[in-house]
């Protein structure tokens, strides 16, 4: 940090350049294609995992299905929290292990499976699905199982697939998605045993009833001590932890998520996972398959909105006729049928590439989670529209007055925390735009830094006119031209065509964007994120296609509905892809600067007058890493 105590934006960008993992050991069908280049090599035909694990992720599933069946998801919502009992259901099951290998006492699902069983769980309440791959994906299971040495994996593994419930406890008051800034402190005793750590944690969902927690904490940098960000297991009932509030929200209010105070806690030094400094890259390896949680949770929203909006608009009639006969809702409801069939695609393709490992699939996970979530909320907003006023309505309101209590309205808000669940949108972007830009900045060397000298810039030119040399002219043609190519794929075969196309297009366009503001590249959000939209379009048709293949193969009369839908989606993606590229270039972005600077300024503050401001006076962001509080600690334990 700075003398002042703040953090300096080249701070926070060097904390965050060091997390990330900076080789490409293994392909990425997705980084390929932001550089031009259709790998369809890499994804079809898709790997299958070994018939007994199919098996048994099948038993497990209908095992899990007629669980389900017997809960009543508006218990959760009338009461603001999972019943124990539902809880100790799953836990029964193995529901708390789908993720866990075997030899630790998991089910040893694959992700498809975990998908799936996370799919049918949120369709009871969204918050189920919540608890249970916070628990996996993020909490302590995952990253013990990729960073764990054995013996913490067979003291860990065991509890949490028993249904030990974990959290993953990163994000602080003043602390979002910098880390650089972090608070809490985890001090090294003199003789090395143990750390004692100081601080608050915020959104610490499943928190509040958590047995075992991951926390994130910085060791500060001393003789014997590297220091630097560091994980550790907690045990949740160890003395000088205090959860001070359950949080209330929009949505999902089922979800024990509070703030949890450190005070003076001592943690074994064996309790810490890997080495001192490791935390951030435990925290962003452990995403890269954990984000797969969210896009399977949202493919299966698509799939609860297509059943409302079919029967919906089957039965309700307007002008003598049913709504979905009607040009407006059709459009809709053809929306929500094409996306939710591509979700379930990415998800698909997705988890099998985390299964198969062969490939690395950082970009791949990311964007899943930043195309599904954005897809999700669209396709239930859509719902809301056709369902009119009873969209609006609350399912208790419905159920009060005789009709089919439909929680549509609920869906609409349960969603739009994916937006901003492990990584909001705008993040999503940032992040996957520095991975499919990296090859652009490696080639300009000096070029991308705002800081160098005029000597290295003009020595990183002459290396990097040598890259693109090669580089540029095989982006000029390609298999996307050739009326045959892709023939396999029968009629979908000229969509992959314009993938493509598309992909070299959109390499040139990244160029383009390099060459035109270099080292402000970074400045220039609004590009940056249409290009990363631009990819996850063309992901989405590239799964969409792949996955209609593979179910003609498997079974030709899905198969041809699978065609059907796909070609459909990707006209649809066609569409918002050719719009995207538009805005490249013809936007409203330096506009937008510099009207937002006049209004930080206050320029307009006259705009706001006229109606009553209703919120305490206050600071907006509250919490101290300082000293023990006194509220009663609200934790409970569920299992």
């Amino acid at each position: 940090m700075s003398q002042t105590g703040r953090v300096t934006e080249g701070e926070a960008r060097a904390v965050a350049e060091a997390a990330r993992e900076a080789s490409w050991v293994k392909p990425s069908f997705a980084k390929d294609l932001y550089l031009g280049q259709l790998r369809l090599d890499l994804i079809h035909p898709a790997p299958r995992p070994p018939a007994a694990k199919i098996l048994r992720g099948r038993e497990f599933l209908d095992r899990l299905r007629a669980y389900c069946e017997t809960l009543d998801g508006q218990v959760i919502e009338r009461e603001s929290r999972i019943p124990d009992e539902y809880a100790k259901g799953f836990a029964a099951l193995g529901a708390f292990g789908m993720k866990i290998p075997q030899e630790y006492g998991g089910l040893g699902l694959s992700m498809a499976d975990y998908g799936a069983g996370l799919m049918l769980a949120s369709s009871v309440h969204p918050s189920i699905g919540a608890l249970l791959s916070a628990h996996q994906s993020i909490g302590v299971p995952e990253p013990v199982r990729m960073f764990g040495t054995e013996e913490q994996k067979r003291e860990y593994l065991p509890r949490c697939a028993r249904g030990a419930i974990s959290a993953f406890l990163l994000t602080e008051p003043d602390v979002g998605s910098d880390p650089a800034r972090l608070g809490m402190v985890a001090v090294p005793s003199p003789d090395g045993s143990e750390y004692v750590l100081d601080g608050v944690k915020l959104w610490t969902t499943n928190g509040v009833v958590a047995e075992l927690v991951v926390v994130m904490a910085r060791v500060p940098r001393s003789e014997g001590h590297r220091g630097g960000i560091t994980a550790f297991v907690v045990e949740a009932d160890s003395p000088g932890i205090t959860v001070e509030n359950r949080n209330s929200f929009m949505g999902l209010r089922g979800i024990e998520n509070g703030v949890t105070r450190f005070h003076q806690v001592r943690v074994p030094a064996a309790n810490r996972l890997a080495e001192e400094g490791m935390g951030l890259k435990i925290a962003l390896t452990t995403l890269n398959a954990g984000r797969l949680s969210i896009p399977a949770m949202c493919a299966g929203a698509g799939k609860w909105a297509l059943k409302i909006a079919r029967e919906w608009s089957t039965e309700r009639e307007q002008w003598g006729r049913p709504i979905g006969r009607h040009a407006a809702i059709a459009h809709k409801i053809s929306f929500i049928a094409a996306t939710s069939y591509a979700l379930e695609s990415v998800l698909e393709l997705s988890a099998g590439m985390a299964d198969e490992g062969s490939l690395d699939i950082r970009l791949e996970a990311a964007l899943a989670k930043l195309y599904a979530s954005e897809k999700s909320w669209q396709m239930i907003d859509e719902l809301v529209q056709i369902r009119g006023g009873r969209g609006y309505e609350s399912a208790e309101s419905l159920a009060a007055r005789g009709e089919r209590a439909a929680p549509v309205e609920q869906m609409l808000r349960d969603l739009r925390i994916n937006r901003i669940f492990e990584g909001s949108t705008e993040i999503m972007h940032l992040m996957i735009a520095r991975e499919a830009v990296d090859t652009h900045l490696q080639a300009a060397g000096a070029l991308a830094d705002v800081n160098a000298a005029a000597g290295a810039k003009a020595r990183s030119a002459a290396r990097a006119s040598g890259f693109y040399g090669r580089w540029l002219p095989r982006l000029v043609t390609g298999k996307g031209h050739r009326p045959s190519s892709y023939a396999e794929f029968g009629d979908l075969a000229p969509h992959l065509r314009f993938v493509e196309r598309a992909s070299r297009k959109l390499a040139r366009n990244t160029f383009y964007g390099m060459a035109r503001w270099q080292a402000k590249l970074e400045q220039r959000q609004g590009f940056l994120a249409r290009v990363v939209d631009i990819g996850a379009e063309l992901f989405a048709m590239t799964a969409a296609c792949v996955r209609a293949e593979r179910l003609r193969q498997d079974d030709p009369e899905r198969g041809a509905a699978a065609y059907e839908l796909a070609e459909a989606f990707c006209v649809q993606a066609r569409t918002r892809v050719r719009e995207l590229f538009r805005r490249l270039w013809v936007n409203s972005d330096d506009s937008d600067d510099a009207l937002a600077k006049q209004i930080l300024a206050g320029r307009y503050t006259w705009l706001e007058e006229g109606v009553l401001h209703l919120y305490p006076d206050g600071p907006w962001i509250a919490g101290s890493a300082k000293g023990p509080s006194g509220k009663e600690n609200l934790a409970r334990r569920m299992i």
